[in-house]
């Protein structure tokens, strides 16, 4: 063997043996504790149009004084020309809402491929606001829609007509004045199949292509407030200061029609964990320097005050956003007073699991992840993967059986004839095909029980298997099939997810006390969320984009890429006396092993 394969093998090793055990990543409360980090879709997404030069700029822009009409912003990348069209129309408030029954929204707005020409803008005209029930086109590639937060959008408006600049705390407490209630992808109602990004350089990681929907929203809602503003008092109002702009982000309501995707996208979810869980075994191994440390310490100060101004009216969240922030002086007091060792990173790693809390000590996994750019960044583009589940008929049946002993243990753990371990059911429900929690064998639904508890599928095909062997020793896979042919689905997972540790969610999501928060939160946090506000334990409230660059700084091309994406937990910006804005909590930008 050469010398670089067998240096490259035992880099290769050595990264595996850093990696977390699946045993703990998986579990849901842990999952349910993640930030959002570098490698969240809003900054990969960020950071790719800054280094390609995306140009966005508005074309049209037909609102009346009320804020209702058309506006269509144009993005050319260096491949392709894209609009964002956007419709806002008058909502009642009695048909406002955010439940995806919802039939009306304050706005509707989508991603075009391409040019939009009358005959397209009169179809988008026409479908676009209804949302599921219109036929939409299929250069479409993201359908969404938005509802305004009424109390935000009247604060800033009688401000900025009233020639002051809005209190930021009305962001600290409620980060957006829009918040979609879904954005759709992926051929769903006509719009753009998913192979059409598939060989397209501008959206091949996932989600991206939403992203750039929220995204463009955001920069609607400033110029909408603007111009409603200058049409109130057209001699007095004033634009928003720039932190501000920087400080308003694009809020999220999301229930429980989230929670399916995790179950039913496991090769996925094990890309993004696995993406992740490598980029933390590299850095953990890094050997730190003094101003890699007090780079951390600046953004551990920084996060604290982050949670610190981050509000929910959940008592539970309340109580860990408590937890969390007081958890991080005790952090940078032992991070000051430790010596710089070559393993300083895996020490902090190894005290943080025995001191802080779950979402303590993620939040130091995503702020480790913050210094190391260059290390990190590379992963963004593994984030994709091509998802087939194979059935393999010829197996010995013996050896699946052991293979889910071995490899799915944790499902085994469980004793489904306790009333508590089966407590729930998921089902679809009949209104519009969302997916429901229900009280089994108390509340209605079962007959269309959705097949998202995999624990309880395997323990069971695993007990059908067992049976099966003792009169069919030597089965194959396929024999034991033709006679039991409703465990192929849950089989084929089995041997294609075995050898991947970080697909399965390790719980019982039929447990009475699983919380399906957290499976909304981890798919979120891959999102980029931010200022996590669950409404119960089945919908939670969120913020996207808060405190990034804004679209006039994407078009004037920063000279320090590090800087430009250098907004991770957003801070309130300071307000002086005379009312002037001004950024808080500046981070250091220059440390070392970075360049752009």
């Amino acid at each position: 063997m050469r010398r670089e394969d067998l240096a490259s093998r035992l880099s290769d090793i050595e990264q595996r043996l850093r990696l977390r055990s699946p045993d703990e990543v998986m579990q849901l409360e842990r999952l349910g504790s993640l930030h959002a980090s570098r490698l969240s879709f809003v900054r990969s997404l960020v950071r790719q149009m800054a280094r390609q030069r995306w140009q966005i700029s508005t074309i049209r822009f037909d609102l009346d004084a009320e804020g209702h009409g058309i506006a269509i912003y144009r993005l050319q990348t260096p491949w392709a020309r894209y609009h964002g069209v956007i419709f806002s129309q008058p909502l009642d408030d009695a048909a406002r809402s955010d439940r995806v029954i919802a039939e009306a929204w304050d706005a509707t707005f989508g991603v075009v491929e391409g040019d939009v020409d009358d005959s397209l803008l009169d179809h988008m005209a026409a479908n676009v606001p209804l949302q599921e029930a219109g036929r939409q086109h299929p250069r479409l590639l993201v359908l969404s829609r938005a509802n305004r937060s009424l109390r935000n959008f009247a604060a800033f408006l009688d401000a900025l007509s009233a020639g002051r600049q809005p209190d930021p705390t009305w962001l600290t407490r409620v980060g957006y004045l829009y918040r979609t209630t879904a954005v759709y992808g992926n051929g769903k109602f006509g719009i753009a199949d998913f192979d059409r990004l598939k060989h397209n350089p501008d959206f091949q990681r996932p989600f991206s292509a939403q992203m750039l929907a929220v995204y463009l929203l955001r920069h609607f809602s400033i110029e909408q407030i603007e111009h409603m503003a200058r049409a109130k008092a057209p001699g007095r109002a004033v634009a928003m200061a720039t932190p501000l702009r920087r400080y308003l982000g694009i809020g999220n309501s999301t229930g429980l029609g989230m929670a399916p995707f995790l179950i039913n996208h496991p090769q996925l979810i094990q890309r993004w964990i696995e993406s992740r869980e490598q980029a933390l075994a590299q850095v953990s191994g890094q050997v730190p320097g003094e101003p890699d440390r007090q780079r951390l310490l600046t953004l551990i100060a920084r996060a604290e005050q982050h949670m610190a101004q981050t509000v929910t009216e959940d008592t539970k969240q309340s109580a860990r956003n408590r937890d969390t922030a007081s958890a991080l002086p005790a952090v940078r007091a032992w991070l000051e007073q430790v010596p710089l060792t070559d393993e300083l990173w895996q020490e902090l790693i190894d005290w943080s699991r025995q001191t802080l809390s779950l979402e303590a000590q993620e939040l130091i996994h995503t702020l480790l992840l913050e210094i190391y750019p260059k290390i990190v960044d590379p992963f963004e583009d593994r984030m994709g993967v091509k998802e087939s589940l194979e059935l393999t008929p010829d197996m010995p049946l013996i050896r699946l059986k052991q293979s889910i002993e071995t490899h799915y243990d944790w499902a085994l753990r469980h004793d489904f004839e306790d009333p508590d371990e089966r407590y729930w059911f998921w089902y679809r429900s009949m209104e519009k095909e969302e997916p429901r929690l229900g009280v089994r064998d108390v509340e209605p639904g079962a007959d269309r029980e959705l097949k998202l508890a995999i624990a309880a599928r395997v323990a069971d095909t695993h007990k059908v298997i067992d049976d099966f062997l003792t009169t069919h020793p030597r089965a194959l896979v396929v024999e034991f099939l033709i006679h039991h042919p409703r465990h192929k689905d849950i089989i084929r997972r089995i041997q294609s997810m075995a050898e991947t540790p970080f697909g399965e969610i390790r719980a019982n999501l039929w447990a009475r006390d699983m919380k399906p928060v957290h499976i909304l939160r981890t798919k979120l946090s891959f999102f980029g969320a931010s200022r996590f506000d669950p409404k119960s334990d089945r919908w939670v409230r969120i913020t996207l984009f808060q405190g990034a660059p804004l679209v006039e700084e994407l078009n004037a091309k920063p000279c320090d890429l590090i800087e430009f994406d250098d907004w991770s937990f957003p801070l309130e910006p300071s307000q002086s006396a005379e009312g002037t804005l001004s950024e808080a909590g500046a981070v250091t930008r220059q440390y070392a092993g970075v360049s752009t």
